[in-house]
């Protein structure tokens, strides 16, 4: 018994770490990029009583990103979903959410960086002017640390262009982004 305590603490220090961006844990496995993101659907059956066949329903998770500006409109939902999994230990993204390692990212875009209320910044957020908007989010997520020095974000960046324009659509997407 002691043997399993130990081990689930273990593990679930590992993966907490491997998350937060160690080493080349930043790199989401690879996607198929000669599918463009607009053939990618979901099937889903409705209910139906006996007496008639099942319909069967095609939703585009291309339309998630439908009413984002370029370049996330064309991004790959299934790799912006993918690589939020290396975010989802320390952010939630669901209006009302709860603040984790990190605060809440919903509705995000367009307010000052450190603005989230009970979330306990670091100095060099808290004296930032930065305002979030897409492009800025990139900039963060390529180095969180190069960013904006003295951050207490331990996450070491997405590399590849491609997964950060894929996980900021998606961020865009299940965080009420609006252009206006």
């Amino acid at each position: 018994m002691i043997f399993s305590a130990r081990y689930v603490v273990a593990s679930s220090a590992a993966l907490a770490l491997a998350a937060c961006g160690g080493g080349d844990a930043a790199d989401p496995a690879p996607t198929d990029s000669s599918t463009p993101a607009q053939s990618t659907t979901e099937t889903t059956s409705t209910e139906t009583p006996i007496s008639a066949p099942a319909e069967t329903v095609e939703i585009s998770v291309s339309e998630a990103f439908a009413a984002l500006p370029e370049p996330y409109k064309s991004a790959d939902y299934d790799r912006g979903r993918r690589t939020y999994k290396l975010c989802q230990s320390c952010h939630t993204l669901n209006e009302g959410g709860p603040n984790l390692v990190g605060p809440n990212l919903y509705g995000m875009f367009g307010r000052g960086i450190g603005a989230v209320e009970g979330f306990n910044y670091s100095k060099a957020v808290q004296d930032s002017d930065i305002i979030w908007t897409p492009e800025i989010l990139a900039e963060w997520l390529e180095s969180p640390r190069n960013f904006l020095p003295g951050n207490n974000m331990s996450f070491a960046g997405v590399r590849k262009p491609e997964d950060r324009t894929a996980v900021i659509a998606y961020i865009m997407s299940e965080t009420g982004y609006s252009s206006e």
